[in-house]
C-alpha cells in the first residue's frame, strides 16, 4: 500500500516531468525558461536530477526482476556463457562510462537496450 509520503513524491515528480517537457516543447534554454515561468534554475536542475535518478532506479528494477538477480548499488552485471560459442566469433565493445558491456550475436537486445539506457544515465 502506497502511503501519503509516496504519494506526494509521485505527484511532484509527475508535475516537474510535465514541465521539463514544456521546457522542450518551448524551445527555449533551461535559463530561458525558468526567467519566463519564475523558477529558480538550480530548482529546475535538482528535480531534473530527481527525475534521471528514479527513471535509473526503476529501469535497474526491471531488469532484476527480469533477471531475477540481485543488482548491487544500481549497477547491472549480465553475463551469459554459451558452451556453442567460439573463441573466434564476433563480438561487440561497448564501453559507457568505466564500464564494458561484451555483446554478442546470442545478446538479448531487449535487455541490452535498457542496460545501456541505466549505464547512460549514470555517467
Amino acid at each position: 500500500m502506497i502511503n501519503t509520503r509516496e504519494m506526494a513524491e509521485e505527484y511532484r515528480l509527475s508535475h516537474w516531468a510535465q514541465i521539463m517537457r514544456e521546457r522542450v516543447e518551448s524551445g527555449l534554454s533551461i535559463n530561458g525558461f525558468c526567467k519566463q515561468i519564475g523558477i529558480c534554475g538550480n530548482t529546475y536542475f535538482y528535480w531534473q536530477r530527481k527525475l534521471r535518478e528514479t527513471a535509473a532506479k526503476q529501469i535497474t528494477q526491471e531488469i532484476a526482476a527480469e533477471s531475477q538477480a540481485l543488482v548491487p548499488n544500481g549497477w547491472a552485471v549480465c553475463e551469459e556463457t554459451r558452451a556453442e560459442l567460439e573463441p573466434e566469433e564476433s563480438a561487440v565493445s561497448i564501453e559507457i562510462g568505466k564500464c564494458h558491456v561484451k555483446v554478442d550475436a546470442g545478446t538479448d537486445p531487449e535487455l541490452l537496450a535498457k542496460v545501456c539506457r541505466v549505464l547512460m544515465s549514470l555517467c
